[in-house]
This record gives C-alpha cells, structure tokens and sequence, in this order.
C-alpha cells in the first residue's frame, strides 16, 4: 500500500537512464569524430597516423561499439514510446552505452597522444564527463545485475 508511486518512479528513471544514453553516444560520437579527423591529418614518419593498421582498427572498435550502443539505446526508448515492459533492455543499453564512452575517450586520448591530455583540449572534458555519466542513475555492473534479475526470475 505504501509503494503506489514507485512504478512512476522506476518509469523515470527508465526514461532518464535512456537520455543518459543518447548523450553518452553524442559524446563519444563527437570523440570518435575529431580522432578520425586527428587521424587523418597528423603526419608522422612521413604518413597520416591514420594509415597505421593499429590506428585504424581502434577507430573501426570505436565506431561498433558506438553504433551498438545507438541501437540499445534506441531500442529502450522505442519501447518506453510504446508501452511495453522494458528494464532489461534500458539496463542492457546504460551499461553498454556506459563502457562504450569510457573506451571511446580513453582511445581517443591515446591516438592523440599528449595533445589529448592538454587541457585547452575537448578530450580531458569528455573523458571526465564519461566517467561521471558512467556512474550516473548505476553503473554497469548494477545494470547488469538488474538484466540478470529480468532473465533469471
């Protein structure tokens, strides 16, 4: 009888964990954007870093993860739209979406090397602004222990 609100309450939070989401995909977006655009014009040993094999395949792992977790995160939102019951898909999408941003500035900062750590740089902001948001409204180990419960009960 006492928990009447709690339903809207965990409905907001779905719905703010997803927001949550869409901007840590923007972030790490506009990262990987401004590394390939690093990547392709900083020459080194006579060549464009962007043309290392090593280089490339960071990028390649950056732009998955995050068109993955676009996708989560999309699919969370159509179904908070729709109605339908969505925990496991909200925490699926925070906890990917989550290790997506911290990955995608730490290899952004890497691939710009000490550049990237300056501070009149965008990379340290968005690299402390990953690590806020991947502990906001729970980290990933919380939503994966919330997926677990969904599967498992």
């Amino acid at each position: 009888m006492l928990d009447y609100g709690w339903e809207q309450v965990e409905k907001a939070l779905q719905k703010a964990t997803v927001a949550l989401c869409i901007d840590m995909i923007g972030g790490a977006q506009y990262v990987l954007d401004i590394t390939v655009e690093y990547a392709k014009n900083r020459v080194q040993f006579g060549r464009p870093i962007g043309s290392m094999q090593a280089l490339q395949h960071h990028c390649a792992n950056m732009a998955v993860s995050i068109e993955a977790s676009r996708s989560l995160a999309y699919e969370a939102a159509w179904r908070i739209s729709e109605g339908i019951p969505c925990a496991a898909e909200v925490s699926m999408a925070k906890s990917f979406a989550s290790e997506c941003y911290t990955q995608t500035t730490q290899l952004g900062m890497l691939i710009h090397g000490g550049v990237g750590f300056m501070e009149d740089h965008d990379l340290p902001l968005y690299y402390r602004r990953a690590k806020v948001s991947e502990i906001m409204l729970g980290d990933a180990d919380l939503h994966r222990e919330k997926i677990a419960r969904e599967l498992l009960d």
